[in-house]
């Protein structure tokens, strides 16, 4: 016999199979002999009073064992010899594409600018040791995208246009802990992460897929007024030439964020794109304890069985939203530039969530009007790019990344000194009250006011606000048609995931490569 119940528990009683058994067998009546395996369904922390509580809804099995898998596993079959598409890009957006394309019959050739996640590492780590960016290998740059070594969070609102649950399978499939399929927000971890990303790319790689690492789009190849393929160019480690290679078939356009260099290509060649809103900000790093403390109303923080805490704020400040963004518990903040000249910063979190510090973007919601009405097209790309490169300036030319403590940015005070930080590159104290773009500071000061009053003790002189956050989104939208999700005006190009501006995070990306795989489908069965 197999029975459904949702139930309400203190997080001690939520710990573990055991620990929910007796609760079953306490408040439900069942017999503890009889409960061979209790799987949980959904786990949500109710912390909106001071007694938390752990909702969950559990699937018991009564003297019998489980006969279905915990996940739901997808059939990949052999494409080797079938018609390819390629795909620009190895980030999620990327990714889910060529495994759905993979599931639909088709070869996806994948093409990936940066380093395999092994390899890509290491390049990270040299970061803080040497302040130089590798502008092909970085914390956007490569295998798994910028989501790869910058948290892994797969928490997403938006259900309208795919299946979440596919995408949360997948991972599953690849590697991933079930527990995603039950939390309320999701989350692998920036240190297991790499290694399901590594499983999926051998399982495109076993059907007979490709995947070409440091191969980098320069330009795609047109038939009048069809994509029929694009040219690349190599240059490995082992080589200092580089190589001029061609891939023939349609083309999702997979590329990410940050590929500054894929917006000017398309706007230089008249291929219709956008300037859209964004919003750029700066990341707020507090002391894990404290927001434990606060989130969880108790001087002891989590406790023995609560996860680090999570917050979220919105609110409007003339006319315009501040908000959190990306919100990192036990985590540390990252340099995420991708290339010279300039300072970015991201955040990531382990799967146990356990630094001593929390941190998560504080940002202002930005319109193309909001800025300088210079670049057309690439008007907020080159704001970003403004903002990054008076970062870096203020940040003595380095990866220092100017900071502030949070009253004194509130307070419009230069720091005397800061909080011990989690960005290993360390950082400089910095009037950013100042440098930074009125329409930017004085919304986010007003907002930390406001969210200050939200929850006691969070404005506070012991968190430190991190600039600079701009790479909350893509600058630029490339148009496609809401039906067929091709380029409005060119034929066999399909905008795809977070670069083409379709999409926010792992899983809406991961959800908009499937689209575009099955669109891609589409048009193969309309040419036979």
């Amino acid at each position: 016999m197999i029975k459904e119940y949702s139930i309400r528990v203190r997080p001690h009683q939520a710990v573990n199979e055991a620990t929910i058994k007796d609760y079953l067998a306490h408040e439900e009546g069942l017999e503890m002999k009889s409960m061979t395996h209790v799987r949980v369904l959904k786990r949500s922390i109710d912390a909106r009073q001071r007694t938390i509580f752990v909702n969950l809804k559990v699937r018991v099995y009564i003297n019998e064992e489980p006969t279905d898998d915990e996940y739901v596993k997808t059939e990949y079959r052999d494409v080797s010899s079938a018609p390819q598409v390629i795909v620009v890009g190895a980030g999620p957006g990327g990714l889910f594409a060529a495994l759905r394309l993979i599931e639909l019959g088709l070869k996806p050739v994948v093409l990936e600018r940066g380093k395999d996640v092994h390899e890509r590492k290491k390049d990270l780590a040299s970061i803080a040791r040497t302040q130089q960016v590798d502008e092909e290998s970085n914390y956007c740059f490569g295998e798994g995208g910028a989501g790869a070594y910058s948290d892994g969070k797969l928490y997403t609102r938006s259900k309208k246009r795919g299946s979440v649950e596919k995408i949360l399978n997948v991972f599953c499939q690849h590697g991933a802990s079930t527990n995603i399929l039950a939390d309320a927000h999701p989350h692998i971890g920036t240190d297991r992460l790499p290694r399901v990303i590594e499983n999926m790319r051998n399982t495109i790689l076993q059907c007979g897929g490709e995947v070409h690492f440091q191969t980098k789009m320069t330009r795609l190849i047109l038939d009048g007024d069809t994509v029929v393929g694009v040219e690349a160019v190599t240059n490995s480690q082992l080589s200092t030439v580089n190589s001029q290679l061609t891939f023939r078939g349609p083309v999702i356009l997979a590329t990410g964020h940050s590929a500054r260099d894929v917006y000017r290509y398309l706007a230089a060649s008249n291929i219709a794109i956008e300037a859209k809103a964004l919003a750029m900000g700066v990341r707020l790093e507090h002391p894990a304890k404290l927001i434990d403390q606060i989130q969880y109303h108790c001087k002891e923080g989590r406790g023995d069985y609560l996860p680090a805490a999570e917050y979220s704020f919105v609110t409007q400040v003339e006319n315009r939203g501040v908000y959190s963004f990306c919100m990192c518990p036990g985590g540390f903040v990252i340099p995420a530039a991708t290339g010279p000249e300039q300072i970015v910063v991201n955040g990531m979190s382990p799967a146990n969530r356990g630094t001593r510090w929390s941190n998560s973007g504080m940002v202002v919601e930005l319109h193309p009007e909001d800025v300088p009405d210079e670049g057309g097209v690439l008007k907020m790309m080159l704001f970003q790019e403004q903002l990054e490169r008076l970062c870096w300036q203020q940040g003595n030319r380095k990866q220092t990344a100017p900071a502030q403590r949070m009253t004194d940015f509130v307070n419009g005070k230069l720091s005397a000194d800061l909080p011990e930080s989690s960005y290993a590159p360390g950082l400089i104290a910095s009037p950013l009250h100042f440098w930074m773009p009125e329409t930017i500071t004085s919304r986010l000061r007003q907002g930390f006011r406001k969210f200050g009053a939200m929850s006691h003790g969070f404005l506070t002189r012991e968190a430190t606000v991190i600039a600079i956050e701009t790479r909350t989104s893509s600058p630029v939208r490339i148009l496609r048609d809401r039906e067929s999700l091709q380029h409005i005006e060119v034929k066999g190009l399909f905008p795809c995931g977070e670069g083409a501006g379709y999409a926010g995070g792992i899983v809406s990306a991961g959800v908009d490569g499937e689209r575009c795989a099955e669109q891609v489908a589409a048009l193969y069965a309309s040419l036979t």
